[in-house]
């Protein structure tokens, strides 16, 4: 059985964002069984944990005795093994890859700049001056992928694979603005992924182990 890892409980603002979620989603696309295994701040530390995640974080993924770190990595491996998230075509797979390392190497630090700005610094002055650079480079990475997206439904061969999945996880980054939302291209291209069952299976998934674990 597969064995996956996630937190039992994470602040409000990063609720749904955990990125285990990219591992459960593609798990789901997949149709492949799993497990969660919940860990909390003491697993974290433990040499255990730090052996199947030497930063950790989670998700670490356990299979057949192979033991995988970093969501991107993993959404990859399980993307190879199934038609249901990579083309079979040999080009549009390669093409596939390089959207995945798009979301993951070219957008998601962008997005996440912004949002350490806003979520864990609001109001200071060093990130309210920071933030309209920081703002300004986002909007353009938005800009050339609604550019890209244009008139498309997808990132790669007119279907859903492991680009649209990352893609779309890294987007969700955004959602305490309206910068992704406010683009008619790249908001109906979220509306669209989000609605897929695997993704709301998903995240009512980890949304409900948040609720059990919550504090008193």
């Amino acid at each position: 059985m597969i064995k996956v890892s996630a937190f039992k409980w994470v602040p409000d603002f990063a609720q749904g964002l955990v990125r285990d979620l990219r591992v459960r989603w593609a798990l789901e696309e997949a149709g492949w069984p799993y497990e969660i295994r919940l860990i909390g701040p003491e697993d974290q530390e433990s040499e255990a944990y730090r052996e199947k995640q030497p930063f950790g974080q989670v998700p670490a993924y356990e299979e057949r005795g192979q033991v995988l770190f970093e969501s991107g990595a993993i959404v990859l491996h399980i993307a190879e093994r199934t038609e249901a998230l990579m083309p079979s075509d040999v080009e549009q797979r390669a093409k596939t890859v390089t959207w995945l390392f798009a979301a993951m190497n070219t957008m998601e630090p962008a997005f996440d700049g912004l949002a350490d700005l806003d979520l864990f610094h609001p109001g200071q002055a060093w990130a309210l001056a920071r933030r309209p650079e920081a703002e300004a480079f986002v909007k353009r990475r938005l800009t050339e992928l609604a550019s890209y997206l244009a008139g498309d439904d997808y990132l790669v061969a007119g279907r859903f694979t492991a680009a649209d999945l990352l893609m779309t996880t890294v987007l969700r980054n955004l959602r305490h603005t309206d910068l992704v939302t406010a683009d008619p291209v790249l908001g109906a291209y979220l509306r669209r992924c989000e609605a897929r069952p695997c993704f709301q299976k998903a995240l009512a998934d980890q949304m409900a182990t948040f609720e059990k674990y919550a504090p008193a």
